[in-house]
């Protein structure tokens, strides 16, 4: 059992074909009538009023004229682009590389004064040191087969970290064990990392978890996400990234992190997790 981050997407698409179909009634059409008017096949109509196809901007256009609606086209074209913004595949987002997406970032952490991480699978972003950051983001490219502009990416990324140092913001991070233990850069650059998070703990504004190996689970290991404030998350999966902005399932993340965060070790605890990482390292 997880928790559907794509649902948002879905949900946002839902709306729209909710709306469109008020529309064709409210104009007193059948779905045969629509067809006609837009020149489109009567398939094509019933896969965008039951939310199987997402439409075009040209598609709402041409049903709001198709149902006398046009001054309704505008907003609908908007929370259209809206919802598409919700599920993005990574391929999408890196066509050019993966520096431009770092830095469209800086926007959202300037806005942000509360985050909330968790991450079971690798260093949240902000915390990651060059080495890290590195292979990792080399990794990232190879597989999606994407512009390679690690080197770039990676110095916007290290820009990150300076918002653990200034300002108000504060930050609460929850890792699974697991994070210590997977090595990305040498073994000396991984010492430098782990390393690193003993210094981040001790910030006064940052708080740093780390649920043990054995720990009797009261959640499940999720996909990575951050929580910005109380008005996004972005989960992390394979082939996409997922933006919520759906109030209902932010608040279900929001319970996810508070357990979570419960589960976790803190301080000395933590602390000596990570030493023995450093410690396996040989």
């Amino acid at each position: 059992m997880s928790l559907s981050p794509s649902s948002s997407a879905q949900k946002a698409r839902e709306a729209i074909a909710k709306r469109l179909g008020d529309l064709r009634q409210d104009a007193g059409l059948k779905g045969r009538d629509l067809a006609v008017r837009t020149g489109w096949s009567e398939s094509k109509v019933s896969r965008i009023a039951n939310a199987r196809t997402p439409p075009s901007d040209s598609d709402i256009r041409a049903w709001c004229a198709a149902c006398g609606a046009e001054d309704q086209a505008a907003d609908l074209v908007a929370a259209n682009r809206q919802a598409d913004r919700m599920y993005t595949e990574w391929k999408q987002l890196h066509r050019d590389g993966m520096k431009r997406v770092q830095e469209e970032v800086i926007a959202l952490f300037e806005q942000t004064r509360q985050f909330r991480v968790y991450c079971s699978n690798v260093m949240p972003g902000m915390v990651q040191q060059r080495g890290y950051a590195r292979d990792l983001m080399t990794a990232i490219t190879e597989f999606q087969g994407t512009p390679d502009d690690v080197s770039d990416a990676v110095k916007s990324r290290l820009a990150r970290g300076r918002y653990l140092h200034e300002g108000n913001r504060t930050f609460a991070l929850v890792l699974e064990e697991t994070v210590l233990r997977y090595p990305f850069g040498d073994r000396d650059e991984m010492r430098d990392q782990l390393g690193y998070l003993m210094d981040v703990m001790a910030l006064p504004r940052v708080s740093l978890g780390v649920i043990p190996f054995g720990t009797k689970r009261a959640m499940w290991p999720l996909e990575a996400f951050y929580m910005f404030d109380d008005r996004l998350v972005e989960a992390e999966l394979l082939s996409a990234a997922i933006a919520i902005s759906t109030p209902g399932e932010i608040a279900t993340y929001a319970k996810a992190f508070g357990i979570l965060a419960g589960m976790a070790v803190y301080g000395r605890a933590a602390r000596a997790l990570i030493r023995e990482a450093v410690d396996a390292l040989g």
